[in-house]
């Protein structure tokens, strides 16, 4: 994402009341909906890449 490379489009569907939450959470942080859902998602998959990590390690 930061890394420079394209970004892909998908459609996205939500729900009035998610969208309304994003929306205002959007705001709250001064980014739009589409980039605080942007944001929300790599935190979410860097987050889980951690774990994976983590999890791995432990094992060994």
């Amino acid at each position: 994402m930061a890394d420079g490379s394209k970004k892909k489009q998908i459609p996205l569907r939500l729900s009035e009341e998610l969208y309304d939450a994003l929306a205002t959470w959007a705001e709250d942080e001064f980014r739009s909906v589409n980039g605080q859902i942007e944001y929300l998602l790599t935190d979410c998959v860097r987050k889980r890449r951690k774990r994976k990590i983590e999890s791995t390690s432990e094992e060994e």
